[in-house]
């Protein structure tokens, strides 16, 4: 047996391999495009076949697309949805900005294999691709493909998060330490003070990130070529969205203006806009964690993340902050991501956008990464430290910029020499102050009781 065979498009024949379900437009991207390795991910996949179902159904239902071929059709997209065919989807992210090569990918497989059920003929550009174009097919596959990954994957991983912070912040309450400022010395606040902050940023980058989704919701389907809709019904977009609403429990709509929808990806850089300040806020939460783990013995050592692998293959017994460290590099590359996407909407050239495909990846992995990332600072880092009370204490007492809580009684001057008199003698500032100043040891235990200060 041949490990090829012969197929043909408008350019001519070239061959296939004989186990691929995809046809000749396919082979010539994967022939063009040798770029990368990396493919489409999966998520997206996955829409697309959502996208090409539901448009069959829409066809379906204006009277355009017979029963035999609409069901056909529908199966194999079953298959996509569920990924099961992704060998089928070769071709690197690094290809025509349309992702046109993506689009015939899948009308290619969909119909080969549809034609294999139905027993009959299924075309991938006249059927599979009816009253469609890649030019509204890729955007509005971005769109689905991310709200999805949004509602399913990171909004919850986000509020996970956030719960187990708040578990943990009203856990410790009662804890009370130094806190820092310049990463130095400054007056206290309790852990669970500390640990409000955290919660109350990620709670305001959910926020941000959720008032985007809405944009998202729009889709392009219905502008065809160049939004004005050319070789589709006027309801075309409308009975789509309804489709892809059903199957999905999204709130879909056909975009107000389908030249915009083809020409921008506004939606896309404003969501990747708010994950870069999600993970802003996860850098800044990695970073204290690692601050207040380091040690144990040289370095802050209030907490102790817990123990998940050796940390060194030189040094017997290190262990280190490995989630922090994993969820900052997460940040990192989102941050980059979006510096990409940013550019990637600025090439929407007249009438389409043309580097589809590289939105459309970054901003997939940006939150499948942010949402793996965030359940796992969750429950391999936050959830499970203990506090090193001892530690704190000790740095506490000895704390010299408690003197700040008697400005009103002895003044900034007074207060800034024996302030400097703690820290030069190692001596707590109780018993610094009660040399220096007129207050009794009664009126300096009240007024720099920590849990007061706080």
């Amino acid at each position: 047996m041949s490990e090829y065979r012969i197929e043909k498009d408008s350019m001519g024949e070239l061959q296939v391999p004989e186990s691929a379900a995809y046809g000749a437009q396919t082979q010539r991207a994967v022939n063009n495009f040798p770029i990368s390795g990396i493919t489409m991910p999966v998520s997206f996949i996955q829409a697309l076949g959502l996208v090409k179902q539901a448009c069959a159904n829409a066809n379906h239902d204006l009277g355009s697309l017979g029963e035999n071929h609409r069901r056909a059709i529908s199966s194999i997209c079953d298959d996509v949805i569920d990924g099961k065919l992704m060998e089928h989807f070769p071709l690197d992210v690094f290809q025509t900005g349309s992702a046109t090569s993506t689009n015939m990918n899948a009308n290619e497989v969909i119909a080969r294999l549809a034609s294999q059920q139905a027993g009959d003929a299924i075309h991938p550009n006249d059927h599979v691709n009816m009253s469609q174009s890649s030019n509204d097919v890729i955007p509005t596959t971005i769109h689905v493909s991310v709200a999805l990954s949004c509602h399913q994957q990171l909004v919850p991983a986000m509020n996970h998060l956030i719960s187990v912070i708040d578990k943990k912040a009203s856990s410790l309450e009662h804890i009370v330490k130094t806190g820092r400022t310049h990463l130095m010395d400054a007056m206290p606040v309790s852990l669970g003070q500390e640990l409000s902050g955290w919660s109350a940023q990620l709670s305001a980058a959910l926020s941000h990130i959720e008032r985007t989704l809405p944009a998202l919701h729009q889709l392009a389907i219905g502008g065809t070529a160049v939004g004005t809709g050319i070789n589709a019904a006027p309801s075309f977009g409308d009975l789509v969205a309804v489709q892809l609403s059903n199957s999905t429990g999204l709130t879909f709509k056909s975009a107000s203006n389908r030249f915009a929808a083809l020409s921008s990806q506004d939606a896309a850089v404003a969501l990747s806009g708010q994950l870069k300040t999600l993970a802003t806020s996860l850098m800044k939460i990695s970073n204290d964690l690692r601050w207040m783990n380091s040690g144990p013995l040289a370095g802050i050592g209030e907490i102790a993340l817990p123990a998940l692998q050796p940390g060194s293959s030189i040094m017997p017994g290190k262990v280190n902050p490995v989630i922090p460290e994993a969820t900052a590099m997460v940040c990192a590359q989102v941050i980059g991501n979006d510096a990409t996407i940013t550019i990637a909407g600025q090439s929407g050239n007249f009438q389409l956008n043309v580097m589809l495909p590289l939105v459309a990846y970054n901003l997939l992995q940006s939150i499948e990464i942010l949402s793996n990332s965030s359940r796992l600072l969750a429950d391999k880092a936050i959830q499970g430290f203990t506090v090193n009370e001892d530690n704190i204490n000790a740095a506490l007492s000895k704390n010299p910029i408690l003197v700040t809580a008697l400005n009103t009684e002895i003044g900034y001057e007074l207060g800034a020499k024996i302030a400097k008199a703690a820290y030069a003698e190692g001596r707590a500032v109780i018993d610094v102050a009660e040399e220096m100043s007129d207050l009794s040891r009664k009126q300096l235990e009240k007024l720099l009781d920590p849990k007061e200060l706080i």
